[in-house]
């Protein structure tokens, strides 16, 4: 079993910032690409974020220069670094990560469940 768990939403005012956490655990034999999504009332899910392997990152314009992605091997932790927060970051913010468990040859890709992101005056 993998589980991937996310951590450090909440309200922040127009301008703020917010740092969001993700930690994989269970029988984990490697993790490729992590990333973040978010969802918005009403709309499509949508790539905020991904962070490959070999650290390479790439982001959708509407956060470029804004939202950081980075990642800690060790503890099979992925995070999202959000500055200049605007209210229509506001979402859900879910974790996915590409994960080959103990005993596989493949990588399957597994979702958190979401933390909340509210920012509003």
């Amino acid at each position: 079993q993998v589980q991937l768990v996310e951590s450090g939403g909440g309200l922040v005012q127009p301008g703020g910032s917010l740092r969001l956490s993700c930690a994989a655990s269970g029988t984990i034999s490697s993790i490729n690409a992590m990333a973040w999504y978010r969802q918005a009332p009403g709309k499509q899910r949508e790539l905020v974020a991904a962070i490959r392997s070999g650290d390479s990152t790439n982001y959708p314009d509407s956060v470029k220069g804004r939202f950081t992605i980075s990642r800690d091997n060790a503890k099979n932790t992925v995070y999202l670094q959000m500055h200049s927060l605007k209210p229509e970051d506001t979402a859900v913010y879910y974790c996915n990560a590409a994960v080959r468990p103990i005993g596989s040859m493949t990588f399957y890709a597994y979702w958190g469940r979401g933390t909340q992101v509210t920012v509003s005056s």
